[in-house]
């Protein structure tokens, strides 16, 4: 029986969220399957990049948003 995978599949995959026999169906499909390998490396390669991404808001952002809630008064100090 031949198995196909999905994106998602490969994803659940990269991040550890298969189970043991899908991990090791995957791996085997991965070493059978050029086109299913070449998938599975740009996703870990976004998935690598995502990984270096910082998720702070930038200091003007900040700034207008501690603007807007003075304004509104939604800034209290009691």
């Amino acid at each position: 029986m031949i198995q196909t995978f999905t994106q998602l599949d490969l994803i659940r995959f990269i991040y550890n969220e298969t189970t043991n026999e899908q991990h090791r169906d995957i791996e085997l499909a991965l070493l059978c399957n050029n086109e299913l390998m070449e998938e599975y490396k740009s996703l870990k390669s976004t998935a690598n990049a995502l990984a270096k991404v910082s998720y702070a808001p930038s200091n003007s952002t900040i700034e207008k948003i501690l603007n807007y809630s003075k304004s509104t008064n939604l800034h209290t100090t009691h």
